[in-house]
């Protein structure tokens, strides 16, 4: 029988999905990297006091219709407090919200997000020139550093800013030796290419070769955490390979690449390392008006169960953080198989691939993107 953690876990990994395909259809040709726990925890936090309407399109947003909002907020407590106490590395998953000094909170929607959300709760005059500072302070405590800025401006009339921050850093559970690091050639989705450095390690590896994509399971040292890589088959293929993920492939590959029993091998691995930054707003806005979240966004939206003022969403940001490298991969945002065909001794990554860093042991996605330009 499926727990409330469990049902969760796939709600937010469908919604990731969705949202993924969205934000792929109005960036094209980018690179993506989108944490979809943490926008799930920020919106949930945000769900609680949605009511009428403005919530039953929430539910339906984050496919949390079948669960209480007790069992939502009971569940992300346990997912929350899981992935933190994960041994050999770090997730560390923090939450605020910063009012205005004349809002009048609910006080049973505080009690919820203080105690299944480990929010803090501070007073903030919006007016003030220092106000974006200090909420860019708390974001950049909380990602060691890695997202210095996620407000640039606060307009006086912000009654009330919500944020989410979810940090990452994993190692390797083997190393790429530094030395075998090369340049190499990585071919972009227009078919021209750029030189990046080229990591190399020769390893078993849990690896998947098909006819649509090949994919490699790269572990972290706890072993219950991965990196996901799934890559077009050949250079001819990127273009369809692209497209496919844009229209929602990325689950069924995931599905077809489950946590438990796939086949290790020996390979050769080359993979580029890198670091990308991404930031969305309206384009996180508009993907979450497309999966029908619409009044939250506007006058008539109704969060009467949070606060006694009237209130709508008039901004929402998401910026991450994703550098990987020898030692391993850093992220940052404020969700027996026996293949047959022979997979090659050598995989390259050196055209534009999907990746997901995903739990294991849950099957929960903390993060997922797609990188078109390593360099």
């Amino acid at each position: 029988m499926k727990t409330a953690t469990d049902k969760l876990i796939a709600a937010n990994n469908q919604f990731g999905f969705k949202l993924f395909s969205e934000l792929l259809k109005q960036q094209p040709n980018q690179n993506i990297f989108v944490s979809p726990l943490s926008i799930s925890i920020a919106l949930s936090m945000l769900y609680n006091g949605a009511v009428g309407q403005t919530q039953a399109e929430m539910a339906i947003a984050l496919g949390l219709q079948n669960m209480s909002v007790q069992e939502v907020n009971q569940a992300n407590a346990e997912l929350i407090k899981q992935l933190e106490s994960l041994p050999d590395v770090r997730v560390a998953i923090a939450n605020s919200l910063w009012a205005a000094p004349n809002l009048r909170f609910r006080s049973e929607f505080l009690q919820r997000v203080q105690e299944f959300y480990q929010a803090e709760v501070q007073n903030l005059d919006f007016s003030r020139p220092d106000a974006a500072t200090t909420i860019n302070q708390w974001a950049n405590d909380q990602t060691h550093g890695k997202i210095q800025q996620i407000v640039q401006q606060l307009r006086p009339a912000t009654i009330l800013v919500l944020l989410n921050a979810i940090y990452f850093k994993g190692n390797w559970s083997d190393r790429f030796d530094p030395s075998q690091t090369q340049p190499g050639m990585f071919t972009l989705l227009d078919s021209s290419q750029k030189q990046v450095p080229m990591m190399r390690q020769f390893n078993e590896y849990c690896c998947y070769q098909g006819e649509d994509f090949q994919a490699v399971r790269i572990p972290f040292k706890d072993k219950r955490l991965s990196l996901d890589i799934f890559s077009p088959p050949s250079l001819a293929q990127v273009n369809s390979f692209y497209e496919s993920l844009r229209s929602g492939s990325g689950s069924k590959w995931l599905d077809q690449f489950p946590p438990k029993s796939i086949t290790q091998r020996l390979i050769n691995l080359t993979m580029p390392s890198f670091q990308l930054e991404y930031e969305t707003k309206s384009a996180l806005k508009q993907a979450l008006v497309s999966l029908g979240m619409k009044q939250a966004f506007d006058e008539t939206a109704n969060f009467s169960q949070l606060c006694k003022d009237s209130a709508a969403i008039s901004q929402i940001t998401h910026k991450t953080f994703f550098e990987v490298n020898e030692a391993g991969a850093k992220a940052a945002a404020v969700t027996a198989i026996d293949v047959e065909r022979g997979l090659p001794p050598t995989l390259t990554i050196d055209r534009p691939f999907f990746c997901a860093i995903r739990d294991q042991q849950t099957g929960a996605i903390l993060f997922m993107g797609v990188i078109v330009d390593p360099a």
